[in-house]
């Protein structure tokens, strides 16, 4: 009777166990339902499993297309991705008046801040570089004379093929390194070749699911020491009457504030605001320039017109110059050309709403991540006349001349478009036309150029090599 007991008694005690475990994932499935679940007017999005979400159903590693192809507007838990030029120009125009009054603890810097601190760290940061030159003469002459250095690298080549990455990196890296740490760098600086080294690691590791979704940068502690390392340097030996770089400000702005509670200027976040100027005013540029050789390489006959047009109004006898871009209708539109088909941040920055919106036809809740799908808009099919082919004559009206398009929007749009776009902007026209009035572009022997793409925070470019001939003396 005893055995007949404890064998019942022990049958009892696994079917309350069985009955536990099947309540607690019970219990567990419709909490993710609730917390999860789309409300009726919230932008549709691919089906999601329980706990992983969209893991499964969307190809991370080119989830933009994946997005754009099969018209999501949602993924994941809580987040909005609105696509096409209505419902992106409508999140832009959102964030005019989407700014919390409340700065979050856990955001500094310039990219993923908020509230008072983004506004007050933007508006330093944007006079203080318009202060050293961004969008002025001077900034133009520095971008030509660090030209200098890059052409003569790529011209002891001897038009032996080679990979752009490193030589196109140097040179754009070095022009937001004068104007942050207030010098540029000898390629062959072992601190600067460390920088380098860092940061695109740095970038490379954000080609996670998270980062993707994020837009997150999970810079390595490295590259912060050696921006450390600089503010450290420029604290013995700076003098307040006489500001180098954005360090030296920056400095001075926080011994100005010394008191005052609504300040948001420490060293902690100089040394991010400073990566965030280095992001914003470097690996753009540099992703778009090497699209830039590839494209050239990939169209010779699209170059040929580029190299026609810088000879004729600009010749061989002076360096290219700003003034010159509404005389180089056709190399501008080139330009823009490659911006476009680059697609160089995919889905843009992320921003949160703070109360509920209305995207279209869609109700977006408070507290949502919103992230503008950039790419369908640059391949919207209503928008561009062959959205897929390389046409600089999207930017040409029939007397072809430059026109610029409402879709062009690779910058992002709104009062938190890329802080360095100027900047970029300058850089990019200044950088490609001396190339092209220096050097013809070629695919090496028996290599066939593909149009492959990194997944990142930007679409990078696969590494690739090519030619660049001597060609104009």
């Amino acid at each position: 009777m005893d055995l007949v007991s404890s064998v019942f008694g022990s049958i009892a005690h696994w079917v309350d166990i069985q009955s536990l475990l099947l309540f607690t994932v019970l219990f567990l499935l419709i909490a993710d339902y609730l917390k999860t679940r789309r409300p009726s007017s919230f932008p549709p999005g691919p089906w999601a499993l329980p706990f992983v979400g969209n893991i499964f159903t969307v190809d991370f590693n080119r989830a933009h297309k994946t997005l754009t192809q099969h018209g999501y507007h949602s993924i994941l838990q809580r987040h909005a991705i609105p696509s096409g030029l209505r419902l992106v120009g409508r999140s832009f125009i959102f964030q005019q008046d989407n700014d919390p009054k409340h700065t979050s603890r856990l955001c500094k810097g310039l990219i993923f801040s908020n509230g008072h601190l983004w506004k007050q760290q933007r508006r330093f940061s944007l006079s203080t570089l318009k202060y050293f030159g961004v969008g002025r003469k001077s900034l133009e002459l520095a971008i030509l004379d660090e030209f200098t250095y890059s052409g003569k690298s790529i011209a002891d080549l001897k038009g032996k093929p080679f990979n752009p990455h490193l030589i196109i990196n140097n040179a754009v890296s070095n022009m937001i390194c004068s104007l942050i740490v207030g010098h540029r760098f000898e390629y062959e600086d072992e601190r600067f070749i460390k920088l380098i080294k860092r940061f695109d690691s740095a970038l490379q590791s954000a080609t996670s699911i998270w980062a993707q979704l994020y837009n997150a940068f999970p810079f390595s502690f490295g590259v912060k020491d050696m921006i450390r390392s600089e503010i450290k340097q420029h604290k013995k030996d700076w003098n307040p009457a006489e500001p180098r770089d954005y360090i030296d400000c920056y400095l001075m702005e926080i011994q100005m504030r010394k008191g005052d509670a609504e300040s948001t200027f420490s060293e902690e976040n100089l040394v991010i605001c400073a990566l965030d100027l280095f992001v914003a005013g470097s690996e753009t540029t540099s992703t778009t320039l090497r699209w830039a050789f590839l494209y050239m390489a990939k169209y010779p006959e699209i170059q040929e017109k580029v190299q026609a047009e810088i000879d004729r109004v600009i010749g061989q006898s002076r360096k290219p110059s700003m003034m010159d871009r509404a005389n180089l209708p056709y190399t501008d539109a080139v330009i823009h050309e490659i911006q476009r088909m680059g697609n160089i941040v995919p889905l843009s920055l992320r921003h949160s709403t703070n109360r509920d919106i209305q995207l279209g036809d869609y109700t977006v809740p408070k507290g949502v991540v919103i992230i503008p799908n950039l790419t369908s808009v640059l391949f919207d099919k209503r928008e561009w006349e062959t959205p897929y082919t390389f046409n600089p004559g999207h930017f040409l009206n029939e007397e072809g001349k430059f026109v610029k398009r409402a879709a062009f929007i690779p910058f992002s749009a709104g009062k938190r478009v890329c802080l360095g776009e100027n900047l970029a902007r300058m850089e990019i026209f200044l950088f490609f036309t001396s190339f092209m009035q220096r050097f013809t572009i070629s695919v090496p022997a028996g290599t066939k150029l593909v149009l492959d793409f990194c997944f990142g925070f930007t679409l990078a470019r696969a590494p690739y090599e090519i030619c660049a001939t001597l060609c104009r003396e």
